[in-house]
């Protein structure tokens, strides 16, 4: 993906100037910065997700294989099944864990019969590392399990359409260390069969997972690059007074 000259306005106040930025294929991007500065409003941007927000314009373009996903004969509902969404509160569906994987799959008409189905949901459950541990209890309602649990499930939901993009915005911040040692391993795992864009305000995080980082700075990207040059060897003062510890 790939964003040009991306703004956007929340009514008269503009959040986003000019964002030029390259998502590379089968990797980890962290968008990184202080609270307010962007991150999560760019996120939203990648799959129409502020189109549900009152008075939010948007210039610019998003593309997506080089075709603009704002263009106006764009399915957004198959643009979301190609880039899916993991939410920073886990939010499983209130259905069965089955269900749950099921629903995508089940919209798009990705299986024949249940047979299919079935492997959908095995496979994607696999994918997120879930399946040993619900195996026996599928038809169980996904709220019963824990949060790092529900996330995984989140994910495997996310997966289960196939996306070519996960979006993740702050996908551990509602998790202890040990949930979230699990996703941050899982997102490596996934990082080969899909591309990841991940909001998160842990910059040990981003630079445990991710290959490539975005500073962003009241509405603006400062510094992109290198997961390791950006964190070793910033370009920008702003960017080094954050990874440093200076400000945010």
């Amino acid at each position: 993906m790939q964003t040009r000259d991306l703004n956007v306005f929340y009514g008269s106040n503009q959040a986003l100037h000019n964002i030029e930025l390259d998502i590379p294929r089968h990797k980890v991007t962290a968008l990184i910065g202080p609270s307010g500065c962007g991150k999560s409003t760019f996120l939203r941007c990648l799959n129409r997700m502020n189109d549900v927000i009152e008075n939010c314009r948007i210039t610019g373009s998003v593309l997506l294989d080089n075709q603009d996903v704002y263009n106006a004969n764009l399915d957004v509902v198959l643009l979301r099944a190609r880039v899916g969404m993991v939410f920073q509160k886990p939010n499983p569906f209130p259905k069965s864990i089955y269900d749950n994987v099921a629903y995508g799959p089940r919209i798009h008409g990705l299986a024949n019969n249940r047979d299919e189905l079935d492997e959908i949901v095995i496979e994607s459950l696999q994918r997120a590392r879930l399946f040993d541990e619900v195996k026996d209890r599928l038809k169980a309602p996904g709220t019963s399990l824990s949060g790092g649990q529900q996330q995984r499930l989140c994910i495997a939901r996310a997966i289960a359409v196939e996306p070519e993009v996960v979006l993740m915005d702050e996908p551990c911040s509602a998790l202890d260390p040990i949930a979230t040692a699990g996703i941050e391993e899982l997102i490596t795992d996934l990082k080969e069969e899909y591309t990841i864009v991940m909001v998160t305000h842990s910059m040990q995080q981003a630079a445990r997972i991710s290959q490539k980082t975005a500073y962003f700075h009241m509405g603006h990207l400062v510094e992109v690059g290198e997961t390791e040059q950006v964190f070793s060897n910033p370009i920008d003062q702003r960017t080094c007074d954050y990874v440093s510890g200076r400000i945010g």
